[in-house]
């Protein structure tokens, strides 16, 4: 996961608050923006210990088929049921459900799930007792969840607990100072994947990708890349190599000019030495990615200077309670800035 832009170091603020709780988050961005990589995310920075992370494709769910999928069935109770299957909920149990593409699941397994979220019961098909569960509930959706639960498509019950925190991820149009950190990063993958050694991208193929307004989103740049780095001859990826409905007319006042290295790319849990390493997020951004591990240290820290190091106003002050700041302080081993004796906090 990248954070190459200003809105996705906002999103990340957002996951690095979210992280350490255990609401149900709606995950809202159009195909191919990364709302998978987001929902594992919030898994992976949770506090240990932390249980199994479970897809469940909502998209074209048929729905008795679906009903055993997501709440599990017994021996014989379908057709086929030759043994008892937990279904995702229950595998689940003690980590994360991601509910890709939620607002395409049936009516009735709606409602049988906003019984779940209540009451943390499931019960499985040809059950006579429900079976406890704890489990944090994540969807995405590519869909306006909103409007449909006014138009009577989806209940709205069951939208405002799954939106008791939300997480909006923007289309590429909306972070185009991201795609040549992306590009950089999906040539050297692709290199990797087919032994290729391209290493320089020229400032003309680098404005076309930046041109164009990505309907597939970070998804269809990925292919695009590899496909171009299929084409390409030699060790420089120019207008020529990149797919055919790329290359409309360039704008005239256009030149050329001459190829650069591929933009400098790092990827989360590696550090970012970028000229902007003394910002936090929310400040100004420099034109480099920033390290999601970094977004979260200087997060904390920036709100342990600003309440002088009280725990209780830094937790007020992030929307978290104290708990989870100790959580998120321990994580980054952080507890002891601020606090008596060589805790003093860092300059700004």
């Amino acid at each position: 996961m990248l954070v190459a832009s200003g809105p996705m170091r906002r999103v990340m603020y957002t996951v690095a608050l979210l992280a350490a709780d255990n609401s149900p988050v709606l995950i809202e961005g159009e195909s191919g923006t990364g709302k998978e990589l987001i929902a594992r995310m919030l898994h992976t920075l949770r506090p240990e210990p932390r249980g199994p992370f479970v897809i469940f494709n909502c998209f074209n769910a048929e729905e008795s088929l679906a009903a055993a999928q997501l709440f599990g069935h017994l021996k014989g109770a379908l057709p086929g049921a030759v043994e008892d299957a937990a279904g995702c909920l229950r595998r689940a149990n003690d980590g994360v459900l991601f509910l890709d593409e939620v607002g395409e699941l049936p009516p009735s397994l709606q409602a049988k799930l906003l019984r779940v979220v209540e009451t943390h019961e499931v019960w499985p098909v040809g059950g006579m007792h429900p079976e406890h569960v704890e489990l944090r509930l994540i969807a995405g959706t590519s869909l306006d969840l909103r409007a449909m639960a006014r138009a009577g498509r989806f209940r709205d019950d069951l939208y405002y607990r799954l939106n008791a925190a939300a997480i909006s991820v923007p289309p590429l149009r909306e972070q185009r100072e991201a795609i040549g950190a992306l590009s950089g990063h999906f040539i050297a993958r692709a290199n990797s994947a087919f032994g290729r050694r391209v290493n320089l991208i020229s400032r003309d193929a680098l404005r076309r990708l930046e041109a164009y307004d990505w309907p597939g989103n970070v998804r269809e740049l990925a292919q695009a890349i590899q496909r171009s780095v299929l084409q390409c001859e030699g060790e420089g990826l120019d207008v020529a190599s990149l797919p055919d409905y790329l290359l409309a007319p360039p704008d005239a006042a256009a030149r050329r000019l001459p190829a650069r290295p591929a933009p400098p790319v790092a990827s989360v849990g590696e550090a970012a030495h970028s000229p902007d390493h003394h910002q936090c997020a929310g400040e100004a951004e420099g034109p480099y990615p920033l390290a999601l591990d970094e977004v979260i240290k200087r997060t904390l820290l920036r709100s342990l200077r600003q309440t002088e190091g009280n725990r209780q106003r830094a937790a007020s002050l992030l929307g978290v309670s104290r708990s989870t700041l100790y959580r998120m302080l321990a994580r980054y081993r952080l507890g002891g800035f601020g606090r008596g004796r060589g805790g003093a906090l860092p300059p700004s």
